[in-house]
């Protein structure tokens, strides 16, 4: 290579000479300019630095100390070499700024580190997990939850997280249920686009912005009987329809990245895809940003039986459209050698290297690598005051009011006696969630101290624990012991009952039998909480049961013995805060369920948008259902009750019938006849009649919130487009087909209003 032109495009990569165009929305609006850029970089790079920028290493180790071990001395060399591209949880602006040094005073040519961590929630604020903040169907908050988040993260010098979760999760068992949006592919899609335009921004460029990661490709949260890393079997109708909607919107919406998935489908391992990878993401949606793998999944490959070696691994993941290596140890030992002997083609590289160098232009990286790690930004941002008021007014919009007999709820502020009972009414630790980031350990309001904080001195505040719920060491990584025998704090919670006109228990789950690898066979109240409830009803029937848990629940035999059910979640820093509010009246509940809850486990998967069969419901014993229990759930879909009533007028259509890409509109008015001001989430169902592959009784395919004050109307509308009826057909594309169609509008999934109307050519 000339001399000269070598000097020029080392100044270009080291040198602020790279400035992102403001105009620079998402991953898939390329910048001609930038592309010339990468194609510098990329012309005079080595095989091994190409390798270099397609692994991604564990940071769990001071890069600027003494290696404690050779592994360290490793990482630390192959920094300094240039031989990584990416590190993951390496945190605080600190930290993130002496390893890239590392890189940036000893590399041949400079290309800073992308530092990925895992914000599912919040960074140092935490929100309600991503299941419960769904439940608020309030897609600006989602969005304002993950700029915060994104804000917080920035500032401790991160650049990238691996969020938003948008697989689709029909099953209770399923542990990592929790960190995404529920059982349906559109409120997957809206929500997923509305988290990734608050991490990403409106420009990547900006200093409080991070990448965001669509994960994961594809087919996760469908694992055979709930268990996580699980086989998945699914048709090609299914896979676009069901699981690849969400994924789908990510990509239009420009996210940053996507993240395969552990699981395999029809055979073939998510990290070895090419049908998912290229054909689909890289194909046919022309997608620009990369594929990170799953931690380690491009090794798996061998556990997998799909790959002998780590050589045929690194072939058949990147050969897939596997990108970037997550502490696989594969690519870095594979690829080069692969190359040499002919068996894969540089390109194939350069197209890898492409991609995660138009993500770190798009960051700003190239301009200043050290933009992100200020440690006086970094003190002024994690866990501002504006930030907690945010996540109190979030985790309260989350809430879902599942039963309020007799109208016992809002409590009355001034109720003479309050008995607050559960493993969970004091705990400050479990309403951080799982996946809580950075969190400080017991940081959050608990219900007993919201409680407290919302009456006045004249109520007595009787609290009893009744008994422990997790037991031991409480982590990510080691089993929960889940206390099954001790109910030596029994008499006191009695007592406290009996002496206090309403009871407030607070049972559920501990933050750590959800989320990655809890997956479980039953999901009854676990332990001796169901004993607790049995004590204490037989002393006080007045009971108000809140609940706080990552995945439904069996609830059958709680609703029978309680009057009011509110579903709470883990609702993060403000949670103690935010259930008070809803508790005594300060904010009226408006969320609704994301995700149907059963009434026995026996029932799962279970999720609202079934198929008819050939034999749909019957009074007769041959069709499709159970002879010892219903098939449908306990708690609906789009669930969820208010403090007020709200009552829907006769739906109306523009017309019978539309063509072509003409629209029709739906109309129907809203009024609250109740005694208080009101959010209600109005829900728009279709039901495709006949059609070219078999459609479900009903799918969501829009919704609106409105607010209205006691005795108000509101006429909400609804545009019916041929977007709103697109499937993928047997044609294999996606598209509306001509024919007859329901559509349904209410409060939830069930209890609906339907008319008809034809789509015709």
């Amino acid at each position: 290579m000339n001399i000269q032109y070598l000097k020029i495009a080392l100044c270009l990569v080291v040198t602020p000479v790279f400035q992102m165009t403001a105009q620079t929305k998402g991953i898939n609006d390329l910048d001609p300019v930038v592309e010339h850029k990468i194609d510098s970089i990329i012309e005079l790079m080595t095989v091994k630095e190409k390798v270099g920028q397609m692994v991604q290493y564990n940071g769990s180790f001071d890069v600027t100390g003494i290696p404690s071990d050779i592994d360290s001395k490793t990482k630390l060399e192959k920094l300094k070499n240039g031989e990584v591209g990416s590190m993951l949880n390496v945190l605080t602006a600190k930290a993130t700024r002496e390893a890239q040094q590392v890189v940036m005073e000893n590399s041949r040519l400079k290309i800073p580190l992308l530092f990925g961590y895992d914000v599912i929630h919040g960074y140092k604020t935490m929100f309600p997990v991503p299941l419960g903040e769904s439940a608020s169907w309030d897609l600006e908050a989602m969005q304002l939850s993950a700029s915060i988040a994104a804000k917080e993260t920035a500032a401790a010098g991160v650049h990238w997280t691996f969020a938003p979760m948008i697989d689709v999760s029909r099953d209770a068992r399923w542990g990592r249920i929790m960190e995404g949006a529920g059982e349906d592919p559109y409120l997957n899609s809206v929500i997923g686009v509305a988290r990734i335009n608050g991490f990403q921004g409106g420009n990547l460029d900006d200093i409080a912005t991070i990448a965001a990661c669509a994960k994961h490709f594809a087919g996760y949260g469908f694992a055979e009987a709930g268990r996580d890393y699980n086989t998945v079997n699914v048709g090609e109708s299914e896979l676009q329809n069901a699981i690849l909607m969400p994924f789908k919107a990510a990509s239009e919406a420009g996210v940053a990245t996507f993240m395969n998935s552990f699981n395999e489908i029809d055979g073939v391992p998510a990290t070895a895809s090419s049908h998912l990878q290229r054909d689909i993401l890289k194909g046919e949606w022309d997608y620009k940003g990369f594929m990170v793998s799953d931690w380690g999944s491009i090794a798996e490959l061998i556990p997998h039986g799909f790959a002998k070696d780590k050589m045929q691994a690194g072939e058949l993941a990147v050969v897939a459209g596997s990108d970037m290596d997550m502490e696989g140890r594969v690519y870095e030992e594979a690829l080069e050698p692969l190359v040499s002997q002919s068996k894969i083609d540089e390109t194939l590289l350069d197209a890898a290297v492409r991609r995660i160098l138009r993500v770190k232009f798009h960051l700003g990286l190239f301009e200043d690598p050290y933009k992100y790690s200020d440690a006086k930004r970094e003190k002024e941002v994690l866990l501002a005051p504006e930030h907690l008021v945010a996540a109190r007014d979030i985790a309260r919009k989350s809430i879902v009011l599942l039963k309020n007999e007799n109208e016992v709820l809002p409590l009355k502020k001034d109720v003479k006696s309050i008995a607050v009972i559960g493993p969970l009414a004091d705990d400050k630790d479990s309403p951080l969630g799982n996946w809580r980031a950075q969190a400080n350990k017991n940081s959050a309001v608990s219900v007993l101290e919201g409680i407290k904080m919302a009456v006045g001195s004249a109520t007595t505040i009787n609290y009893a624990k009744g008994a422990d719920l997790g037991m031991g060491e409480r982590s990510f990584l080691m089993p929960l012991k889940i206390n099954e025998t001790d109910k030596s704090g029994f008499a006191e919670a009695v007592e406290a009952a009996e002496n206090s006109e309403v009871v407030v228990m607070v049972l559920g789950e501990d933050a750590f039998q959800t989320g990655e690898g809890r997956s479980q066979t039953g999901i009854k109240l676990r332990g001796v909480q169901q004993d607790l409830l049995d004590a204490v009803s037989e002393i006080n029937s007045n009971i108000v049961l809140i609940l706080m848990n990552g995945r439904p629940l069996d609830l059958s035999k709680p609703n029978e013995q309680v009057s009011a059910i509110l579903e709470t979640w883990f609702l993060g820093s403000e949670a103690g805060n935010a259930i008070a509010d809803v508790l005594f009246g300060a904010y009226n509940p408006s969320g609704k369920l994301p995700v149907s809850f059963p009434r026995n486990v026996g029932q799962e998967p279970l999720y609202y948008n079934q198929k008819n069969t050939g034999r749909p419901f019957s009074d007769m014993v041959t069709y499709s259902g159970y002879q010892d229990g219903s098939r449908e759930g306990l708690f609906p879909f789009g669930y969820g009750l208010s403090y007020t009533t709200f009552e829907y007028g006769k739906l109306q259509l523009s017309a019978e019938e539309f063509s072509g890409d003409a629209t029709i509109e739906l109309s129907v008015e809203v009024t609250n006849t109740g005694k208080v001001a009101g959010k209600e989430t109005i829900q728009l169902y279709i039901h495709d009649l006949f059609a070219s592959r078999t459609r479900p009784v009903k799918e969501l395919r829009d919704f609106r919130q409105i607010t209205l004050e006691p005795g108000a109307s509101k006429t909400v509308n609804f545009t019916i487009s041929p977007k709103t009826l697109e499937f993928y057909t047997a044609n294999k594309m996606w598209e509306a087909e001509v024919g007859e169609f329901e559509v349904m509008v209410g409060s939830n999934s069930v209890d609906l209003q339907k008319v008809t109307f034809q789509y015709k050519n």
